[in-house]
């Protein structure tokens, strides 16, 4: 068992216990409460034994649950079992349900603690860690959210055995992101390891920067184009697809600023190739839309904003070219 501690501003933090069997620590970490809420979707089939009275919450499938009405419909359901400020959320299941889980736990009088089991690698590597939570509206992923921070995550790589291969693709898009934030030795490990040392380099950028201020904008390194693609193509491609093909096209678009060289492009497609992603847009991809959906991403402030590599690592660039932007999409296609 790994445990890696997520240091906070005013000498908070929290623990993420990652391994085998993780859930088992569980009743050594949490804090006692009267009752849990457990946010989560069918055929997780993950169960945990807490101290508290518990209660299981569903929510639908995929990114159709993140939505104002799904946090409105746990909300009220919250309300009507009688959940307090004391009591405890805990969300059981991928990336979609732990942006959930948080978002509700920070929603819900005005905020009560959540706690984390993630059941899938995107999850365990990112999603879950940070306190970055959130729902989509029609405009683009992840518009309206907060950050708030789990009192504990529990990444039980037995779960991992039990996911189709798609979607353990999918976490290789956020492992191969991790690559180019300092963890150029994770290709070599085995998959807790792997899963440590993903949740150390977010750990390290977060205690930077817990709220998005600026330096923890590198943690969306390919997300502008992957965001864009998930949202224009009403997210048929998986997020960490799009986000392999985002790295890809964020080389590209360094190289022709000027701030990589074609080796470094080759290493972005190398290390996409190597989780056996895809590395171009897919099928039917309208430019206009994606330039649009870019324009609208989280990160910007005045005009495109990109988070590049360059000679001094990654790092947001600002006000990005538009004529540029949409050239280079032409080399993802």
């Amino acid at each position: 068992m790994i445990t890696v501690d997520v240091p906070l501003p005013g000498g908070r933090s929290y623990p993420v216990v990652i391994g085998p069997a993780a859930v088992d620590a569980m009743s050594t970490v949490l804090p006692a409460t009267s009752r849990v809420a457990v946010v989560t979707q069918k055929g997780i089939g993950v169960e945990i034994e807490t101290a508290g009275k518990q209660r299981v919450f569903t929510i639908p499938d995929g990114e159709s649950a993140k939505t104002l009405s799904t946090i409105e419909d746990l909300c009220s359901g919250f309300a009507s079992w009688g959940l307090t400020r004391g009591d405890l959320v805990i969300g059981i299941g991928g990336g979609v349900v732990t942006d959930v889980a948080g978002f509700v736990a920070a929603s819900y009088h005005r905020g009560i603690p959540v706690a984390h089991v993630a059941t899938t690698l995107l999850a365990q590597i990112d999603a879950a860690i940070g306190g970055k939570t959130g729902v989509n509206l029609p405009e683009g992923k992840n518009l309206v959210g907060a950050f708030w921070q789990p009192v504990a995550v529990f990444c039980d790589t037995d779960t991992l055995a039990t996911l189709p291969e798609r979607e353990m693709r999918c976490g290789g898009g956020e492992m191969a992101k991790y690559h180019f934030l300092g963890g150029e030795d994770i290709e070599g490990l085995d998959i807790a390891e792997q899963v440590a040392r993903c949740v150390e380099i977010k750990a390290r950028v977060v205690a930077a920067d817990e709220r998005e201020a600026g330096h923890r904008a590198v943690l969306n390194y390919g997300h502008t184009l992957a965001h864009a693609i998930e949202t224009t193509g009403r997210y048929d491609m998986r997020h960490g697809e799009a986000v392999a093909v985002g790295l890809v096209y964020a080389a590209e678009l360094a190289a022709a600023l000027g701030r990589i060289d074609t080796d470094r492009v080759a290493e972005h497609r190398r290390i996409v190739d190597h989780y056996d992603l895809p590395s171009a847009l897919p099928t039917g991809a309208d430019d206009d839309e994606l330039l649009a959906a870019m324009g609208r991403d989280k990160k910007a402030l005045e005009g495109l904003t990109f988070v590049l590599d360059g000679p001094h690592g990654v790092e947001p660039v600002h006000g990005v070219d538009l004529d540029l932007v949409g050239k280079t999409l032409d080399r993802v296609r």
